[in-house]
């Protein structure tokens, strides 16, 4: 099966701890604990990311880096890239599938994604010059 966003706001509206709105080109998933993902086709890949966190609320970028290059495979199915927002760069986690995936893979993507985004705050928060709370 070939996903479109109806297809994919239908399969994930189905989920009680999701509130899923739809915007121009993606959807806007939200989880129970307040964190946001944004989900888009892009060609034949589905994409899910959200944001972490300001590139300026980081002590010492260099060292963070480093930090996530040496444990971002400890995180199955997601990495943190860096992406602009409004002017201002941002770090996020995102993961990728294809766009012919089955619906159980769409939703394990997604569900690790909002897992990984906790587990990712909690791990680099000591590189945060205030820390991030959810």
């Amino acid at each position: 099966m070939s996903w479109d966003l109806l297809k994919l706001e239908s399969l994930l509206s189905q989920r009680d701890d999701y509130a899923v709105t739809r915007e121009a080109t993606c959807l806007c998933i939200t989880n129970s604990d307040g964190i946001d993902a944004y989900l888009a086709i892009s060609g034949e890949q589905i994409i899910v990311e959200s944001l972490l966190f300001a590139k300026g609320q980081v002590k010492d970028c260099a060292l963070l880096n480093d930090d996530i290059l040496k444990t971002h495979q400890i995180f199955p199915l997601t990495t943190i890239g860096i992406t602009n927002v409004e002017g201002e760069d941002y770090y996020m986690a995102f993961g990728a599938l294809s766009a012919q995936s089955k619906e159980e893979s769409i939703l394990i993507e997604v569900d690790m994604l909002f897992q990984n985004v906790e587990a990712f705050l909690d791990a680099y928060q000591n590189h945060l010059v205030n820390g991030v709370e959810l």
